[in-house]
Order: C-alpha cells, then structure tokens, then sequence
C-alpha cells in the first residue's frame, strides 16, 4: 500500500496521459485465500490460525439454496435431453453450474467475466438446435441486455435465462441487488418472464422451458439463498405458460404474488385468519403472459388488491398487473408491495424485506389498512 502509495505521488508529475497498471492478487497476505480463491470469496465467519471455517450445522434437514436446485436440476435434465447445455459467465460457484461442469465437462461452460458473450455464445448454440440454459446473476444480465434483444429475442431463440440473485441479495448491497429484471425484460417482446415460489416449481419451469414445444426465449428468476422445501426432489410436472394458481381462497381482497414473496404471502394469510381476516392468495408464476383469465375472476370477485414482488415496483409486475385492469375497464383499489424506487443499501435479506415493506408483517399492514382491522378480542 506504501509503494502504491508513492507511485501515485510519483504520477502527479508526469505531464500528460499516464497509464497505471496494477496487478491484484485475491485473498493476497493470507495464504490459504491465495491458495482456494474461489473457497475464500465469501467464507463467512472462520478462525484465522487454522483456517476452520465455521459452517452452521443444522438440527433437521433444511431447504437447499435455489443455486442448488437449479445445479441439481440441470444435470437430471441433461442426462434424458441431450441438447441441453449450460453457460456461465465466471460464476459457476456461485449459481451451481459447477455441478455439471464437473459431471458434464463438454456440456457445461464458464465463459468469464463476459455476459455479452454469454448470451451470444447462447444464441449461436440455440441457432443449431441445442438448448441452452444460461444462467447470470438478474444485476449482472444488464451488461448483456443488448444480446438479449438482438442476439436471441428477435430471432425468437428458445434460450434459457436463469436469472440468480434477483431480489434483494442482502449484504452485497445495490451494486449486487436484482431489482430491475422484471422491468427490462418483460417490454422485450417474444420472451416468457416467469418466477417460482419455491424449489418445485424451480424444478417445473426449468423442465418445461426445455421442452421441445417452447419455441421462445424463457426467463426463469428466482433470489439468493434458501427455499422453503426440505423434500425438493419432486417428478417433473409440465407448468402451463402463462398459467398462475390460487394458493387459498378468500374473500374481500385478493393477494396477487410473483416468485418467492408467495411464501411470505401464506404467513402472512396464516396470521390475518386469526385476526377475523380472509384474504385469497394467488401465486401468478408469469410476468409474461400474464393469466388473463385468472385475472377477469380476479378482478370481477375483488375490488381490493395487493401485489407482492421481489423487484421494483416501478414497471414490474404489479405494473403489469394494473396494465390489464387499465385496459379491461375494471377499477380495483390495487396497492403494490416490492422494492421502492430508490437504491437500496446493504443489510440481511430479511432485514431488507422488512425495510422495503413487502415480508410477511408488510403484506399483513397492507391487508388490515386497506380492509380494516379487524382484530378479534
């Protein structure tokens, strides 16, 4: 730091352009980091002497992360679909490809830091016939939102874009936060926009993008971390596109959800049951095409709705969803829950959630202010 420190001193001098190349080392001063840098990225807590990293042990069988199932999921569709193949751009830790890159090595790529090249190395595999699931980070995709449209959504290739870490990602801050995937991607025309609420619809919509009826692009967005489902290894079931389903049924007010925020919706319904309260709950899986005809029962049943997405609210699905009442002539009272337009800082996801008000206590606030509360004494 001294040296680079007098350098830059040093530069002050030098009249006219000046060009400082620096070679950085990850993990540099600690051997084990040089050493494993893909280990040591993002270890979490660890005893600096003997390099034991403190890695939580569970009681009973926790969900797996999202990452995984899509690593576990790709290879059980690889292994009976033998056009499918994998791409990643430098993240194959990080979004589980590295699973099939180890059982697969011919199937399976890192690309680099290069998204743009992602997508266009994903196109040009889809011109020949070959499905291609390729998976970016939701901030990353924005890189290659040019590829997105011209490399494959005009040529209507029926390349898979998973997109990991869309939401509020939680510690790695804003630069790193999912928040715009919905918006940007479901005004191109010719791409499905889809969301799963938990492992097994990850596991559905993976299976039915591959199928060899879908002829489009298909976006399949899910956020960091953890599921909701210990018991994950579901048959694969085809999901009809652009097909949504009642999670409950209720009156007064209907909660409309898009991906993972669905789970949070039936805590939230669990507990205004209990406060005299009966909200429906519909989880809609698709941004595009939105279930036109679940949204007419919809909108003629309820004249209350409330929205509820791990994306922007600017533009995102509930947008989409005002889209439909605007040009179906119906006037709901609709409130949308998601992440404000504004950066969102760093914090744990849940802590975020709580922040940006759409975590189970949010949803239930919402519900009881444009109802009423009605709290049973």
């Amino acid at each position: 730091m001294l040296k680079l420190v007098e350098i830059l001193e040093h530069l002050k001098d030098i009249p006219g352009p000046k060009l400082l190349h620096i070679k950085t080392v990850k993990g540099k001063g600690y051997d084990l980091a040089e050493k494993d840098q893909t280990l040591w990225h993002a270890p979490g807590t660890f005893d600096k002497i003997t390099g034991k990293i403190n890695k939580k042990v569970a009681p009973v069988p926790e969900p797996p992360k999202y990452q995984d199932v899509f690593g576990h999921t790709i290879i059980e569709l690889a292994e009976k679909n033998p056009a499918i193949m994998g791409i990643t751009p430098a993240m194959p830790s990080g979004c589980s490809l590295k699973f099939m890159m180890d059982k697969m090595p011919d199937r399976a790529f890192d690309v680099g830091i290069a998204e743009q090249h992602a997508v266009t190395v994903s196109a040009g595999m889809a011109t020949r016939g070959l499905r291609v699931f390729c998976n970016i980070y939701s901030s990353f995709m924005q890189r290659a939102y040019d590829m997105v449209i011209h490399d494959v959504a005009i040529q209507k290739l029926p390349v898979v874009f998973c997109l990991d870490r869309a939401g509020l990602v939680g510690e790695d801050g804003p630069t790193h936060h999912g928040a715009y995937d919905v918006p940007y991607m479901r005004c191109i025309p010719n791409l499905i926009v889809s969301a799963p609420m938990n492992e097994q619809e990850l596991r559905n919509l993976m299976y039915t993008s591959q199928l060899e009826e879908n002829k489009l692009p298909f976006v399949i967005r899910y956020p960091r971390g953890q599921g909701v489902m210990p018991e994950w290894r579901t048959p694969f079931e085809k999901i009809e596109i652009g097909k949504g389903r009642i999670v409950k049924d209720g009156e007064e007010i209907a909660i409309l959800t898009f991906g993972h925020p669905g789970n949070f919706a039936v805590t939230a319904c669990a507990g205004l049951v209990i406060d005299g309260l009966n909200p429906a709950h519909y989880d809609m899986r698709f941004a595009k095409p939105l279930d036109e005809e679940l949204l007419h029962e919809i909108a003629q049943k309820f004249s209350k709705i409330i929205t509820v997405e791990d994306g922007t609210v600017v533009g995102g699905f509930g947008s989409a969803v005002l889209e439909f009442m605007a040009a179906n002539g119906y006037t709901p009272e609709v409130k949308i829950l998601g992440i404000p337009d504004r950066i969102v800082e760093h914090g744990k996801p849940e802590e975020l959630h709580r922040e940006c008000g759409y975590d189970a206590k949010g949803i239930a606030e919402a519900v009881k202010e444009i109802v009423g509360d009605r709290v049973i004494v």
